[in-house]
């Protein structure tokens, strides 16, 4: 039992929360559900000393983002937070993150995709003995870009229920990993995800355009500057879908390639 990961989940809905726990045994977690308190929360990861700790932004007595502060302040081994929340708002997603969130859950969510994020950020693989393995819960030999592009949209604001959201999310995968993809967007890229989706092209670009809109309306006007900024402020209005994507893709691919330069350094 030693070797196993500890997962506390601080959530009051037993359907999720139980087969949520179930879900991660199979992965050969130690998982502990707690209610959605946060001075209850604190006590028991300082008891527990857990590796993950998934819990609800909004909590009696402290939320997620006083807690994670408390855990800082008091020196200990800081669990991996996993936060989740059913207000949208890109403002506060990115206080989460920046108090030291690894992930931010706007729900409803699919739990299967919860614990598929979980074994990526603690580098295990899904086996059926995780006792034997060396875990390494920080140390991953490869970025994970998924997750980058999914924090960036997060950022940005496009909410996660609407299919322009992934739609966009593979998009900016298929060109970090073929950058020229991007000078034929009717032709390459939209067939391309409307294959994997069982869609068509047409959709594709239309759900995009529709993501693109809803972030210009409701995202962060700092955090669209941030990106955007050449857009915001003059009459062009918001970004093309092939200028939305190319921006952040070649970010994205700045920030790899700092990433990688740093671990070759390292070695």
């Amino acid at each position: 039992m030693e070797n196993r990961l500890k997962i506390i989940i601080a959530d009051d809905n037993k359907d999720f929360s139980v087969p949520c726990s179930n879900l991660l045994k199979t992965y050969g977690f130690d998982t502990t559900i707690l209610e959605k308190d946060g001075a209850i929360l604190l006590e028991k990861i300082s008891e527990q000393k857990p590796d993950v700790v998934l819990c609800d932004i909004f909590m009696p007595y402290f939320d997620a983002i006083s807690v994670m502060k408390q855990v800082k302040n008091a020196g200990t081994a800081k669990p991996l937070f996993m936060v989740m929340s059913t207000f949208d708002n890109p403002t506060l997603q990115k206080e989460v993150m920046d108090t030291g969130a690894s992930y931010f859950f706007l729900k409803p969510f699919d739990v299967e995709v919860l614990v598929e994020r979980i074994v990526q950020l603690t580098g295990i693989r899904k086996m059926t003995n995780i006792s034997n393995a060396q875990v390494l819960p920080f140390v991953k030999s490869e970025p994970d870009i998924e997750m980058m592009v999914t924090e960036i949209i997060h950022q940005i604001g496009v909410p996660a229920h609407i299919k322009g959201y992934h739609y966009l999310r593979e998009s900016i995968m298929l060109c970090i990993e073929d950058h020229d993809i991007i000078n034929s967007v009717t032709k390459q890229l939209y067939p391309t995800v409307a294959k994997r989706y069982n869609t068509t092209s047409s959709r594709v670009e239309r759900a995009i355009r529709h993501a693109i809109e809803v972030a210009w309306d409701r995202g962060d006007v700092d955090i669209l500057n941030s990106y955007f900024g050449y857009t915001i402020h003059n009459s062009r209005g918001k970004p093309t879908n092939s200028e939305f994507i190319a921006l952040i893709s070649d970010k994205l691919t700045l920030r790899l390639k700092g990433m990688r330069t740093e671990a070759e350094a390292v070695k």
